[in-house]
């Protein structure tokens, strides 16, 4: 059994130092720093919580080196930021199979001052897609049974054969800690690297979940943004919507869920009931303003 645990010991031991080489240090916030992970080549992602400036960003390599980052973008929503670096290191390898409760779980952080450091446990949950507090959505539901440091956030969160599931995040879930998957960062990188931002589409409207006589339920405009894409589009306080991009809508989830699948700038038909009668009406979905 001795011979055992020393052999189980050893393989984590070296999982952490091949995961390590993935993760760096970064200084974007006083007194201590986070984790980032070198996610594509020149390419660290890391938690957007942890970044409290946008100039004088630095990340310490694997081998003590310090370098300037600069900040591609962020997105609060999912807790993501991007930042470039320099540096010519390997991205991590990902994992070809999905967590299920139970698994074995590292997260691998990174200290200027300690170097590598991690925490084990166990995926304790894992669902499908979900939308956080912060109004973004993780392609993804995977919760974690593990301590998470201070540093600890924007860390790489592996399995037992160090194959990378995402990054850890300490603040999208007030029960754990969380990993943001895997492709949950693709698809924010892209549109980071692209555009600088995630464009989030709105309608500008205020709704309320309403009973309809057919058992059905709609969400009845309570108010308007004077200049947003619905009141341009012609909808009025007390229409009722009935369904959006051809999907019914019962509740706000339905309302972002639709928007979701339909780009900002994309025109989508909403049905509404208005004095007893439906009508089409063809909304522009706007970009949610940013909040400063």
């Amino acid at each position: 059994m001795a011979n055992e645990l020393a052999a189980f010991s050893n393989e984590l031991a070296v999982v952490v130092e091949r995961a390590g080489r993935a993760v760096v240090a970064v200084h974007a916030r006083p007194r201590f720093s986070s984790s980032g992970v070198i996610w594509r080549p020149g390419i660290v992602v890391t938690a957007e919580h942890t970044i409290r400036r946008e100039e004088e960003i630095t990340v310490t390599l694997p081998d003590g080196t310090n370098l300037p980052a600069s900040l591609a973008g962020s997105d609060p929503g999912t807790d993501l930021a991007v930042l470039k670096v320099e540096a010519g290191q390997s991205p991590v390898t990902r994992a070809t199979s999905e967590p299920v409760p139970g698994n074995l779980a590292l997260t691998i952080g990174r200290s200027q001052d300690s170097g590598v450091n991690a925490t084990m446990g166990i995926i304790s949950a894992v669902s499908g897609s979900w939308r956080t507090w912060r109004g973004g959505r993780l392609d993804r539901y995977i919760r974690l049974d593990l301590t998470l440091y201070p540093g600890s956030s924007g860390g790489l969160v592996v399995n037992a054969a160090g194959e990378a599931l995402g990054i850890a995040t300490s603040v999208l879930s007030r029960i754990a800690g969380l990993a943001i998957p895997a492709s949950t960062i693709d698809r924010v990188a892209d549109e980071i690297l692209s555009r600088g931002r995630v464009a989030r589409g709105y309608l500008g409207v205020g709704l309320q979940p309403v009973e309809l006589p057919d058992h059905h339920k709609g969400l009845i405009v309570l108010s308007l943004e004077r200049e947003g894409p619905a009141a341009k589009a012609g909808v009025l306080i007390g229409d009722i919507l009935i369904s959006l991009g051809g999907s019914a809508v019962g509740d706000t989830d339905d309302i972002q869920a639709a928007l979701e699948s339909h780009g900002v700038g994309q025109v989508v038909q909403a049905v509404v009931t208005r004095g007893g009668v439906s009508q089409s009406i063809a909304i522009t979905i706007g970009e949610r303003p940013r909040r400063n």
